[in-house]
């Protein structure tokens, strides 16, 4: 959400004269884009405000939009005195109010609808993955959370406005749409002539425009994952066979303190639905170690379930209090060297799947989407429909390779592409 973010500002601002530098001293405006999910996040904006305050030049503009100036509010102001903007999530838009009074204190952080979207111009040259919003907010309210508080409650795009935007996306570059949401599986328009458009229906209606070779989306929720969704992976050939569902715990007591309104068995159920019309189907995670109450037998089932599911790459993350979040006011927190030890033990586990699961795909071929040259220069990164990073020597990277995978370990795959 946050690269999306990122790269409508900076449309927005070329479009008022602006070009990018990646230089702090040269930049005229700094904006820092934030996001609020994590205790260790937040801070680190604060401590970025400060390096930018003394490396900016004493004339530039700055500030920060997002969803820690969302949490922070009026407060930023007070920490960093010299601050110039501080923009929620859904006003990042109303920029240009800063750039024509630079000397105003320009502070939103309301809660609004859509309106940006329909406020911002659009960009001009799209990156081969374009990130495409359907949705803004989340209705589940997860006790750990606080999503709900920084980007409000659930609001559908029109189904016609989210088609337009990703045959933009094509026009001008992208090979690969992911579409997001909050809660993106959850997508549910209604039109003026009462027809319902679900998220099914935004992905066939993608996969008709020619440049698109790639479809995914992020970050889904378990009870969302309705039959016709499910059924698109073992007919759409665009879509990817790689899927992200957040299970947080394997634990059904746990899940009942974050409010994750399934249980084990439902969830698996899913994972079984999916394998079902999709059998080459790869399954990546979310998980939280450490929420309150959690005892050891708790996070056992969580490694239990790690085992079963085989996830093939998944984001692990010790409990982190929010603000705003009824977990951050239950009993029973977990002491941070218990949360600490379980997280080296289920990292573990997880990177050994991960690195069992990039073995198998030696000797494979696959058709990978270009990303970047690597950290060398000299070779260059594709991703493959598992999202897996495969590094290959070319002198002539082309935006979609067929590459043999030659081998392989726990971060990466290297191969070689084949005519």
């Amino acid at each position: 959400m946050n690269v999306y973010d990122g790269l409508r500002i900076a449309a927005m601002l070329e479009h008022h004269g602006f070009t990018q530098t990646d230089n702090i001293a040269d930049a005229d405006i700094i904006l820092l884009n934030t996001c609020a999910v994590r205790a260790k996040a937040t801070d680190k904006v604060y401590s970025a405000l400060g390096r930018i305050r003394r490396a900016k030049k004493p004339d530039a503009i700055y500030g920060i939009v997002g969803c820690v100036a969302r949490e922070s509010g009026s407060d930023a102001f007070r920490k960093i005195k010299d601050l110039n903007f501080v923009l929620g999530p859904q006003s990042y838009h109303k920029l240009p109010e800063i750039l024509s009074d630079p000397d105003t204190k320009l502070l939103d952080i309301n809660l609004g609808g859509l309106e940006k979207f329909d406020e911002l111009p659009p960009i001009t040259k799209s990156p081969y993955v374009a990130y495409i919003p359907v949705q803004e907010g989340c209705n589940h309210c997860c006790t750990y959370c606080i999503v709900p508080y920084t980007r409000g409650p659930e609001i559908s795009r029109p189904f016609d406005d989210i088609i337009a935007e990703t045959q933009h996306a094509a026009d001008v570059g992208a090979i690969e749409i992911c579409f997001l949401g909050q809660n993106v599986n959850g997508y549910k328009y209604t039109d003026k002539n009462g027809k319902t458009y679900r998220l099914s229906d935004i992905i066939q209606e993608t996969a008709k425009i020619s440049n698109i070779n790639r479809i995914r989306f992020t970050s889904s929720y378990p009870t969302e994952m309705t039959d016709d969704l499910i059924e698109l992976f073992g007919t759409e050939k665009k879509l990817l066979p790689f899927l992200n569902m957040p299970i947080q715990s394997g634990s059904d007591n746990i899940l009942k303190k974050m409010n994750r309104q399934y249980s084990l068995a439902e969830y698996i159920k899913i994972i079984d639905k999916f394998k079902h019309v999709q059998p080459n189907i790869q399954i990546s995670s979310d998980f939280i170690v450490g929420f309150p109450g959690e005892s050891e037998q708790d996070f056992e089932q969580t490694m239990d379930v790690a085992k079963r599911i085989g996830y093939i790459n998944s984001y692990s993350f010790k409990y982190s209090p929010r603000p705003h979040t009824a977990a951050a006011i239950m009993p029973d927190q977990i002491p941070e060297n218990i949360k600490s030890e379980r997280l080296i033990k289920l990292d573990a586990l997880l990177n050994d799947r991960q690195r069992e699961f990039n073995l198998s795909c030696i000797d494979k071929i696959f058709d990978c989407l270009y990303e970047s040259p690597d950290k060398t220069g000299i070779k260059h990164i594709y991703r493959t429909p598992y999202m897996q990073p495969c590094i290959v020597t070319t002198d002539k990277p082309t935006p979609m390779a067929k590459i043999k995978i030659t081998s392989a370990n726990k971060s990466c795959l290297h191969g070689k592409i084949i005519d």
